[in-house]
């Protein structure tokens, strides 16, 4: 249906909307863009306790997993039922048993965990199927599919103890899963799995959540905990940790057991080919959304190898050093370069990549015969500045001046004088430019000439 016979009334901005407020959406909407076009036909675990829906956030999360689906994302969601399991326990008059905590599912046991998932899993397929009225999802329909997804063994018996129903995921039917999210279905899990012979044993949501995004080759599993993440001895949340310093801050047994227990098994799916692993709190309203819409995110991050890189543009990188740089060129900051000159030019560029994403740039344009280069571009995105990606794109610049035989770098500004002047750069003038560059230089734009000895 086209605008012109839509029954719905169109959208109309206010005369009175604050510029300001407009200018920040538009920031708000090109910073987020990148992340929505990376995202689409990915497929991301979602795993979350039962806390969570002890704690009322159930609706929330349902929202924004239905936006996430809503933007092309395959979701698997996973959930736990350990506060509910106990609930049942104290219902049945039964007490839990744990060795090195695990618990020991004996038959009432497994009774309360079956009650537990069935109940919690019927509350969140109501929560999917109410139309999400009022929300910024409202009319959106989402078909959950689940079933027997999980093939379990049991845990057995360790160390003298024989831990009954309690088991540990065997296989995934991951075929069965990526043609139901093919169909444009959302898969939900439950902490139970089933032996080829008809037994149920009760499994943790952490290890089926691993699991399953090992087998389906997930590009991200998220785990949405009771915990803030991952911090270190001063309190301070570690933000990214590369596989083996996870793996090493785990073997240090400084960690909170429940932290602990999150990351060893984010730190097995990395190992097992997932690209990344999440750790973030439920306590935070739209969590995952600020995890994964922003630069810093707000929990914790596991990686296979480190996310960020410092490396040569490519022709690939086009269109991000354009989207980066026409907001400065817009307002002046930047002299104005075409899509088919910065084509051209892609060789003189360096780039700062985050998770897939270009956040900075800078070129290198030498003066062999003077030996002397001209750094320009130098440009790092709004959401990232203040994190130091400037000073490496100068250091890297510096670093290809000096391998190509310059003993000089200049730049040419109107607004960032200071900047250059903290990070070793003096004042020069026109006549210090390389003869080439001096024929180009515009004097309308009076820009200063800044050099650097290297």
């Amino acid at each position: 249906m086209n605008a012109e016979t839509s029954s719905s009334p169109r959208p109309v901005a206010s005369s009175q909307a604050d510029p300001v407020d407009l200018a920040q959406f538009v920031d708000w909407l090109r910073a987020v863009a990148p992340y929505i076009h990376a995202f689409r036909n990915k497929t991301f675990v979602v795993g979350f306790g039962g806390e969570l829906v002890s704690a009322g956030r159930l609706n929330t999360l349902v929202q924004d997993v239905a936006l996430l689906q809503a933007m092309g994302i395959q979701i698997v969601l996973v959930h736990g039922s350990r506060p509910q399991v106990e609930e049942q326990m104290r219902l049945r008059n039964l007490s839990s048993q744990f060795a090195r905590g695990l618990r020991i599912t004996d038959a009432p046991a497994l009774e309360s965990a079956k009650e537990a998932a069935g109940e919690i899993r019927l509350d969140i397929e109501a929560a999917i199927s109410q139309g999400l009225p009022n929300t910024p999802m409202a009319h959106a329909r989402i078909s959950v599919v689940s079933g027997n997804f999980v093939v379990a063994r049991p845990v057995g018996i360790v160390d003298g103890v024989d831990h009954l129903h309690t088991g540990v995921v065997r296989k995934v039917d991951a075929d069965s899963i990526r043609l139901s999210l093919a169909n444009g279905k959302l898969v939900l899990l439950s902490p139970l799995g089933f032996s080829p012979t008809g037994e149920a044993f009760n499994l943790s949501m952490e290890d089926i959540a691993a699991s399953t995004a090992i087998a389906l080759r997930a590009d991200k599993l998220i785990y949405i905990t009771e915990t803030p993440g991952v911090v270190d001895g001063d309190g301070s949340l570690l933000r990214e940790l590369a596989l083996d310093d996870a793996t090493r801050l785990r073997e240090t047994g400084t960690l909170p057991e429940e932290v602990e227990f999150y990351l060893r098994h984010a730190c097995r799916a990395c190992r097992g080919g997932v690209p990344r692993a999440h750790l973030i709190p439920f306590a935070l309203d739209g969590s995952i959304l600020i995890e994964l819409f922003t630069h810093d995110g707000v929990g914790t991050m596991v990686s296979y190898e480190n996310l960020e890189s410092l490396r040569e543009a490519t022709a690939d990188d086009v269109a991000g050093i354009v989207q980066l740089i026409e907001p400065l060129e817009a307002d002046g900051t930047l002299v104005r370069r075409d899509r088919h000159q910065i084509e051209r030019e892609v060789d003189h560029f360096s780039v700062i990549e985050h998770d897939g994403v270009l956040f900075g740039c800078v070129a290198l344009y030498p003066y062999q015969r003077e030996r002397i280069g001209e750094m320009a571009c130098l440009t790092v995105a709004p959401e990232a500045q203040g994190s130091g990606d400037g000073e490496r794109l100068l250091k890297r610049i510096e670093q290809r001046a000096r391998a190509r035989g310059l003993n000089r770098i200049f730049v040419l500004t109107t607004r960032t004088e200071h900047w250059f002047l903290k990070r070793g750069f003096v004042k020069a003038s026109v006549d210090d430019l390389p003869e080439d560059r001096r024929r180009l230089y515009n004097w309308q734009r009076k820009s200063l000439v800044l050099i650097k000895q290297l």
